[in-house]
């Protein structure tokens, strides 16, 4: 049964503010499994295109492969559900488009030029015209259709222009969002639901679905394009976030435990491997996904201890934006240099999996605590007061979370929980 929530949804304010631990552990849980889909392709989307799977057994290089088919896609539909999902928790009435910009280009742009830079100088460069490498390097390059554009330097990147246009979108969504009836909530997240399978019947029946890819066999390059890449397509994820967001905060969101809702998205991740690649990009995963989001963000506003939310989930967390921004780099520059792509047996392939992992790892961390998190301390904060920068007189100054999100006022002791960062 749902708990019912205050019916204007301005006064809605989370528990304990914008505490979400459980949200930011499974940040990681989701650009491990991006990292794992990686580590099993065939063929690296940059040149030569050599295999990165260490995998020497086709029974083990398969079987890999197999398991992890839909491993990117659900990472990466995750991370633009979470995006609209926090964003949404976070946000306040009075908040200025212009600064809620700045504070997400600070939280995303800088880790960006880093490896866009790194990128360039270890191989992109070789092979990457300036038609290519400046939309690019301006996160504009996943709205051309041409995969030497879309796929550039830093494969990874091609999300952040999804999340660019989320950012962009945010400050002309978020009130007509907030102005939604709270018994109407469920009805616009069905909506956004509906928006997802319009862009897979426009990608099936409208999008050219000729010349087929060497990537998805079953789609054209037009088709990949436009189902998974293209920023607009992506929107109703985001939205879906959004809405179920509110969702959360009205009360309207039924008790589900976070193990049974991981359950769900298991299982729903598994069917999605069964089915043709265009309903696996999000569709198959878009309401499992929503299930454990909700479910944790729900379990986190009320208290309940998680297991994401440990230490070392936190931490995981924490250093997960520059996990998954490294790992083009680390993987297919780093199987270029250590044995040209050779493959191994498999207890040697499965080592050498591992020491990507943690090389991957090391390489996250180094872009959280040498690019990350000191620019969003100087730069990313949310400052209100006077127009000088400074607090208003006789009003407190308001303290952030390293990602720039306020932290809450106190709460009297008997709603008092620690403090974490938001997950985005």
């Amino acid at each position: 049964m749902s708990r019912s929530g205050p019916e204007n949804p301005a006064a809605v304010t989370p528990r304990a503010g914008s505490k979400l631990p459980s949200l930011t552990g499974l940040r990681f849980v989701a650009a491990l499994l991006v990292f794992l889909y990686h580590t099993s392709q065939f063929m690296a989307p940059v040149p030569p295109h050599l295999p990165v799977t260490p995998f020497a057994d086709p029974d083990w290089s398969q079987g890999y492969a197999r398991v992890l088919a839909g491993g990117g896609f659900v990472g990466v539909s995750f991370f633009f559900i979470l995006s609209g999902f926090v964003l949404t928790w976070a946000a306040r009435p009075g908040d200025r488009a212009g600064t809620f910009l700045r504070r997400r280009l600070v939280k995303i742009y800088p880790t960006h030029l880093v490896t866009w830079a790194v990128a360039m100088l270890l191989f992109a460069a070789t092979f990457t015209p300036v038609s290519s490498w400046l939309p690019n390097l301006l996160l504009l390059h996943s709205f051309s259709p041409d995969p030497a554009v879309s796929i550039s330097v830093n494969p990874p990147s091609w999300s952040l222009s999804c999340e660019l246009l989320f950012y962009v979108m945010f400050p002309f969504l978020i009130n007509p969002v907030r102005r939604i009836a709270d018994n109407r909530l469920w009805a616009w997240a069905g909506a956004a639901v509906l928006g997802g399978i319009g862009v897979v019947l426009v990608t099936l029946f409208v999008v050219p679905d000729m010349p087929k890819g060497p990537f998805i066999p079953d789609l054209s390059m037009t088709q990949f394009w436009f189902g998974y890449f293209f920023p607009p397509a992506r929107i109703f994820e985001f939205l879906f976030g959004m809405l179920l967001a509110r969702i959360v905060l009205a009360g309207r969101w039924p008790r589900v435990g976070v193990l049974p809702a991981a359950a769900v998205a298991v299982a729903g991740y598994a069917v999605s491997t069964f089915l043709p690649t265009v309903y696996a990009f999000s569709l198959a995963t878009m309401v499992p996904i929503g299930i454990l989001i909700c479910a944790a963000a729900d379990a986190d506003r009320e208290g309940r201890r998680t297991l994401l939310g440990g230490r070392t989930m936190q931490w995981l967390g924490d250093v997960s934006f520059g996990f998954y921004m490294a790992q083009g780099i680390v993987l297919y520059h780093g199987r270029a240099l250590f044995g040209d792509n050779q493959q191994y047996g498999t207890p040697t392939a499965i080592a050498v999996l591992l020491a990507f992992l943690v090389a991957n790892l090391v390489a996250g961390w180094l872009l959280f605590v040498g690019v990350e998190r000191p620019i969003m301390r100087r730069w990313g904060g949310r400052r209100l007061g006077s127009a000088r920068g400074g607090p208003a007189r006789g009003r407190p100054a308001v303290r952030q979370h390293d990602d720039g999100a306020p932290v809450p006022a106190p709460v009297p002791a008997t709603d008092r929980v620690a403090p974490s960062s938001l997950p985005d």
